[in-house]
């Protein structure tokens, strides 16, 4: 059954229909207990056709909320792994090249050259939760991406059938604090890895070849863009992380940020939209850390 799954007030389930949100926290309970250690990964997407079905039997009743009533989480609670998607975007690299800041930590090269990049999972909020700029005196910078969540344990999968191991996708915002600094260093701040607003599941989004998707902050647009020009494809990219590491339920892969990044300041909105999926804001805040 498609749908659009979300994470709300901590911890729980709605589902995305006819503009509200609809509370389906009870098919929950179909959830396994996890024994110690608990298996990577997130325990909802590994169970997500189970989590579907109960979702199905409870959804004419389900209590229905404004959307604007509620705080929305990460649609993944508990990702093992985050990987980002450096330089895959032709016109990216050409802004990359021309802007000093960006180019800070060295020669600026495409994602074949570069690979992949983790991010630290507690860097993970939801749209809900906003971001929190830690180093006001330097440039930290939006970057709206397309994001696959991963379905079921993927080691070294072909792209022919990469797709099979997809549970859905979300849009995301790959947080950027420039610098000379190692990139994963940079990106791995608390707050600095959004996803959301909610999870569209890969029967519903079945070809993520062509997905418009845009970023304005406040109301002026900044980033209009289409995964058409990616330069690894989902596909590619799910192949390509699934040779170095095992991938896990819940795992994301930010696919990489198109042109028209830019700084974000604290006071910022950011509208993260796509007709595929849904549309979002997301607070930008100042630290409470006394910096």
């Amino acid at each position: 059954m498609n749908m659009q799954i979300c994470r709300f007030n901590g911890s729980r389930l709605g589902v995305i229909r006819d503009g509200a949100l609809h509370d389906v926290t009870a098919a929950l309970a179909v959830l396994p207990a996890d024994p110690w250690p608990a298996p990577l990964g997130d325990p909802l997407i590994r169970s997500l056709p189970a989590v579907q079905s109960a979702i199905a039997d409870i959804l004419p009743d389900a209590p229905r909320i404004k959307l604007d009533a509620v705080r929305l989480d990460s649609p993944v609670a508990r990702p093992a792994n985050i990987l980002g998607a450096p330089a895959n975007y032709e016109l990216h690299i050409e802004e990359s090249k021309a802007d000093a800041e960006i180019a800070a930590s060295g020669p600026i090269r495409s994602i074949g050259e570069l690979g992949l990049f983790l991010k630290a999972s507690t860097s993970l909020v939801g749209f809900g939760d906003g971001i929190t700029v830690r180093f006001p005196e330097r440039r930290t910078d939006h970057e709206a991406e397309f994001v696959v969540v991963i379905g079921r344990t993927a080691d070294a999968v072909n792209e022919e059938a990469a797709l099979d191991y997809v549970a859905g996708y979300t849009l995301g915002l790959d947080v950027t604090l420039r610098g000379s600094e190692e990139r994963s260093f940079r990106k791995s701040i608390d707050s600095y890895t959004v996803a959301g607003p909610w999870l569209v599941t890969s029967d519903e989004l079945t070809d993520p070849s062509a997905v418009p998707f845009t970023l304005s902050v406040n109301g002026v647009l900044r980033q209009d863009a289409n995964t058409r020009d990616l330069i690894y494809g989902v596909r590619q990219l799910i192949a390509l992380a699934s040779s170095f590491y095992v991938l896990h339920p819940g795992d994301l892969i930010f696919t990489g940020a198109p042109v028209g990044v830019g700084e974000i300041r604290p006071g910022d909105e950011i509208v993260l939209a796509s007709p595929h999926i849904g549309e979002g804001r997301v607070a930008v805040r100042a630290t409470s850390n006394g910096k």
